[in-house]
């Protein structure tokens, strides 16, 4: 028992004795790795108090100091790099190179960002001089805010919350994911070590339905930011609007892929097999639905189907893996659900029925092979619903309007990918698909500046730089009259 973390909240400075633990475990062994809180509301109301407390010296800070502890914050976890991404390998079952290279580096870049936009910080000045009437904006920030971050991109997602959230002046409660709560853990002992104020940054572990339901129904959180299940979302925003918090909401997506007979192959294809299978398409992003132009479906299943079948599966920190297991194990058993509703639907099942050749100690992790399937109507339930996992969909079209009309029949809109050489046709869709990002000719290329989030129950609100700094600060009017009569 000594090698498991035992986890504890982190408030006011202070890393606090829980009274209840849950196990959380190595998705690729099965075997439990942590001891995580089991928060109730006790503990959150202690860590909003200490937020509480904090915010006036905080808020009052100049922006100049922000940046520099920001900095500070930034610049020791990246000193730490390979030690975060080894945890989060193994606390969340991505493969070590995929947290190494891309994660944990974005969750380093989310807080340095914040920590320079705000040392360019403008405001709107109008002059009426034929009035005598100046107005000006000003902005202050909000107060407590509430975070709640999933266990998918657990680091990368927190930092993306975390990083304007303390930029703009405000306080932090966290609840990370109970599934992935050890690199958030290990990012408190860096924010002390910073020299970030005590209570300014306060995390709470566990459940959702006990200290998650807790924070975002306290009356003194201002406002409350969420990435994770449409389900959750929906809630939050019901308890959120009915005592009038702000509130970003990101909750998932069914992307669709739509490939032109057109389409370069040799970019298309490799890009579809990152956009379908990267974090064993555990991600917002992943694309799950590809539509192909009727003429090219034949060649491009087949060459789609033999780099799936190429992919390594295995032991996420050895380097030659690309694809490890899936999150949880309640996890796994939705998506093998799935995978029993999509043959009871009819689908044809191009690769995903193998028998998985494994080594012997990650036979009680939880494991699935990219499942690439076909033959389903646009209404089946593994075209419509977010199956989050190594499982796409792949359908011909024959027209532009109607795959338009098809990629938009879904409850979900966050992200499409458009694949052709044909840029008029490119512009000419691009604005009809009911997303918030569409990429063509690329999938996940993400830049800060640009606004981020989805359209129906795939969210509600953006994220960005601009869009950020009005989610986490009041925006006020200032009107003065200088000519008197």
């Amino acid at each position: 028992m000594s090698d498991i973390i035992v986890i504890k909240n982190f408030i006011n400075g202070e890393f606090v004795e829980s009274r209840k633990f849950l196990d959380s475990f190595n998705p690729a062994t099965g075997e439990v790795l942590a001891r995580v809180p089991d928060s109730d509301a006790l503990d959150v109301e202690q860590a909003v108090r200490a937020a509480k407390n904090a915010f006036p010296e905080w808020s009052n800070k100049e922006p100049a100091v922000r940046s520099k502890l920001l900095h500070r914050l930034a610049d020791l976890l990246e000193s730490r790099l390979l030690e975060f991404a080894t945890a989060e390998s193994r606390d969340q079952g991505k493969p070590l190179w995929l947290a190494h290279k891309i994660e944990i580096p974005r969750a380093v870049l989310n807080i340095r960002h914040f920590a320079n936009t705000i040392l360019c910080d403008k405001e709107i000045c109008i002059n009426q001089p034929e009035d005598g009437i100046l107005n000006y904006t000003s902005r202050s920030p909000c107060g407590v805010a509430g975070t709640i971050v999933p266990w998918n991109l657990p680091l990368y997602l927190l930092t993306f919350k975390l990083g304007p959230a303390l930029a703009y002046g405000n306080t932090v409660v966290a609840k990370p994911s109970e599934f992935t709560s050890v690199t958030a853990w290990m990012l408190c002992s860096l924010i002390k070590e910073a020299g970030i104020p005590d209570g300014v940054v306060n995390m709470v572990f566990g459940y959702g339905p006990r200290a998650g339901e807790a924070l975002i129904r306290h009356p003194d959180i201002a406002l409350i930011t969420f990435t994770g299940s449409d389900r959750a979302g929906l809630h939050i925003a019901e308890v959120a609007g009915s005592m009038a918090k702000k509130v970003s909401l990101e909750m998932g997506g069914k992307n669709a892929a739509i490939v032109f007979s057109d389409a370069d192959l040799n970019n298309c294809v490799p890009a579809l097999i990152r956009g379908s299978f990267i974090n064993q398409g555990q991600i917002c992003l992943s694309t799950s639905r590809i539509y192909v132009e009727r003429k090219l479906f034949s060649t491009f299943a087949e060459r789609f189907v033999a780099e799936a079948k190429k992919i390594k599966m295995g032991d996420p920190l050895e380097e030659e893996t690309w694809l490890g297991p899936v999150c949880s194990k309640p996890h796994y058993d939705r998506i093998k659900q799935y995978l029993k509703i999509a043959k009871e639907e009819g689908a044809t099942f191009l690769c995903g029925s193998e028998n998985l050749n494994l080594p012997d100690n990650s036979r009680k992790g939880y494991f699935i092979g990219p499942v690439v399937l076909t033959d389903l109507p646009d209404d089946s339930r593994c075209m419509q619903e977010e199956i989050f996992g190594p499982v796409t969909c792949l359908t011909p079209f024959d027209d532009i309007q109607g795959v338009i009309e098809r990629a938009n029949r879904v409850n979900y809109g966050l992200s499409a990918t458009i694949w052709s050489t044909d840029l008029q046709k490119i512009h000419s869709i691009a604005p009809k698909l009911e997303v918030g990002t569409v990429w063509c000719n690329c999938w996940l290329v993400r830049n800060l500046h640009m606004p981020f989030g989805g359209e129906k129950r795939s969210g509600l609100g953006r994220e960005g730089t601009e869009d950020s700094r009005d989610f986490y600060t009041y925006k006020k009017t200032i009107c003065i009259k200088y000519k008197l009569p």
